[in-house]
């Protein structure tokens, strides 16, 4: 589908629980508003392509008219997802967070204990981890491990190579 981001399929289908609270910052939650706004915008023409192939005769032999009605499923899915991920999305107000512990949306500066890395994310809810921007989702192993832990001490993580030790040198915003 035009417009989506990588991994949000993947987010939807995978991480996602109906009725769950799901933070997410402001600027999170208008993205999300306006990733709805596209998918309904899709459905016009979703509805054109159905059309269209159902004028092409024998829907019986028809594989494009199946496929545009397992695109539409689809788009259905992830619009009614997304309603609900709105729905029980509670904004954290970053004016209230406290950098004495890793929490949600706090940056955290690491150190690798062993490779020497010097590494900071941001800790984020599911729908706005990206990597590349260094925003971790706080569900990930690293995030559920440093969660509650003060600057200056060493965590281990368990991580699927193994056990890391890093030491949390800055809590930031």
């Amino acid at each position: 589908m035009k417009g989506s981001h990588t991994g949000w399929d993947s987010f939807l289908f995978n991480f996602y629980t109906m009725g769950e609270a799901h933070y997410v910052t402001q600027e999170g939650l208008d993205k999300l508003r306006e990733e709805l706004a596209a998918m309904i915008a899709e459905r016009p023409v979703i509805s054109r392509a159905i059309a269209e192939a159902r004028d092409k005769g024998d829907l019986s032999e028809n594989a494009e008219y199946d496929a545009a009605r397992e695109a539409q499923g689809m788009l259905e899915l992830k619009i009614s997802k997304m309603q609900d991920l709105i729905a029980n999305a509670k904004v954290i107000d970053e004016s209230k967070i406290n950098t004495d512990t890793v929490q949600m949306l706090t940056r955290v500066k690491l150190k690798n204990l062993v490779t020497k890395a010097v590494v900071s994310y941001t800790f984020v809810g599911e729908s706005e981890a990206n990597i590349l921007e260094g925003k971790l989702a706080m569900t990930t192993p690293i995030g559920k491990a440093l969660m509650g832990h003060r600057k200056g001490e060493v965590v281990d993580v368990t991580v699927p190579s193994g056990v890391i030790k890093f030491e949390i040198l800055e809590i930031s915003i």
